[in-house]
């Protein structure tokens, strides 16, 4: 199996793709790169989420690393995600984190993060991709040192969360640890500010409890049903390893990343933040409407916050986010951070002296709609039919009555028609699909462009 790096690092089955040759050989890839970059005396930070095995392939990476030289720190503990990137930023060091995120529980990964603490670029991981099967010379005086990383972390949020705001919250808050790497981590900052919360699945299973560590609905439906039975209640959670966020309000319905971005963005500028505002070609129009109404700039990227995180390091960001839950903000890192999207909401919550659902209200308000969304999966027979579909929508000059105002291929094929309608078409990336995505202030308007988009 040839190793290729995704959207954020590298993952496969475990005990399959996923076994000691493939991670030896990842991890020496990964050493040419740092040697050749920065040098032997680079630190290198190696941690891992609550996964099978994470722990003892973890540790057996930070040995290959020491033994060929380099100063090593291992995490003494399960650790998020954006938890391991704010320390690789603090200790101007490299990091490999052991995690497959949100996957299902067989798969396990490798995400390669570096000294900016955000996702490896593309130009990154193409690097290391070269320097497989090529080896380096070793050096004696490798090091290694066993660290907690909680600390610094918490250090850090102090001057980006009020806790002393979230303590005033009256809606009470149930955490949803879902078996995840932000258990010890979220509860014990809460625990520490004297916050008070309720818990569910607050322990580390690799099995997950049968299900994803991924929050969505259909992962969340014990958070929803507790939150449900207890009134006046918000719930949280995180995914595997704690980079992505999902959060559950008072009425136990779901609020999509889009919404909590867009909720956060307003908070962050009453708070006196300035900047920008930095989403996926993906993520909802009501970001870019939000925006306008508020005098805030968008910067539009492709989907995967490795160009979120690009876009957050090469300008004034307010906050930057992607729909599929992850999100950060100016004086953080450009690495999405869950525990801090949860942390941030429940601050806004206390500010406004609001429901969550009545801060989804005035976001629409302000809006002055609300937007509608639908995916349609295309099955192709070959990857080879891709390219010609892609080039035929480019064409296209309207979608049954309505006109196509504008075109955008940063990233697969984006259709404006109007300001408030988008259709997006992108290809898999994996397989013979082309996923068709569709974004309208209509109900109507939407199940009629669905029935007029042929390719």
């Amino acid at each position: 199996m040839s190793i290729k790096f995704g959207t954020d690092g590298w993952r496969a089955i475990l005990g399959k793709d996923f076994n000691g040759e493939n991670v030896e050989k990842l991890t020496i890839a990964i050493g040419k790169y740092v040697l050749e970059n920065f040098g032997y005396d680079k630190p290198i930070l190696v941690g891992y989420d609550p996964r099978q095995k994470a722990d003892e392939y973890a540790a057996f990476t930070a040995n290959v690393l020491k033994a060929k030289g380099f100063p090593v720190y291992f995490s003494s503990r399960v650790v998020p995600t954006p938890v391991l990137a704010y320390n690789a930023k603090l200790m101007n060091a490299c990091a490999i984190m052991f995690t497959a995120s949100h996957n299902p529980p067989e798969y396990l990964g490798m995400k390669f993060i570096p000294d900016y603490a955000g996702p490896a670029t593309s130009e990154i991981t193409d690097a290391i991709l070269e320097n497989l099967d090529k080896g380096f010379p070793s050096r004696e005086n490798g090091s290694f040192h066993k660290i907690d990383f909680g600390g610094k972390y918490y250090e850090h949020l102090e001057t980006l969360i009020d806790f002393d705001k979230i303590k005033t919250l009256k809606t009470h808050i149930i955490y949803d640890g879902l078996y995840s790497a932000s258990i010890g981590y979220f509860d014990e900052l809460l625990s520490k500010k004297g916050i008070p919360f309720q818990s569910i699945h607050l322990y580390h299973d690799f099995e997950f409890g049968g299900g994803m560590p991924d929050p969505k609905p259909r992962f969340l439906k014990d958070l929803i049903t507790k939150v449900k039975n207890h009134p006046n209640s918000i719930g949280v959670a995180n995914d595997g390893d704690a980079d992505r966020f999902g959060v559950i309000n008072e009425k136990g319905e779901y609020v999509s990343p889009n919404e909590i971005i867009a909720i956060l963005l307003k908070y962050l500028l009453k708070k006196g933040y300035k900047g920008s505002v930095v989403k996926t070609v993906g993520s909802s129009l009501l970001i870019d409407v939000i925006a306008e109404k508020l005098g805030v700039d968008v910067i539009e990227t492709p989907v995967g916050f490795k160009y979120v995180g690009e876009a957050m390091r090469n300008n004034e960001v307010i906050i930057g986010g992607e729909e599929s839950g992850g999100l950060s903000i100016q004086g953080h890192i450009p690495e999405k951070d869950g525990l801090i999207a949860n942390l941030l909401i429940l601050e806004a919550m206390a500010d406004s002296g609001k429901a969550l659902y009545e801060l989804q209200e005035e976001l629409y308000e302000l809006a002055e709609t609300k937007f509608y969304t639908d995916r349609i999966d295309l099955k192709l027979d070959n990857l080879d039919e891709i390219k010609p579909i892609m080039e035929k929508v480019q064409t296209f000059k309207t979608i049954g009555k309505y006109n196509i105002t504008s075109f955008d291929t940063k990233d697969g094929v984006k259709m404006m028609l109007g300001h408030k309608t988008k259709i997006l078409v992108r290809p898999s990336g994996t397989e013979p699909l082309l996923r068709i995505y569709f974004e309208t202030n209509n109900e109507e308007k939407l199940e009629y462009l669905k029935e007029e988009f042929v390719v």
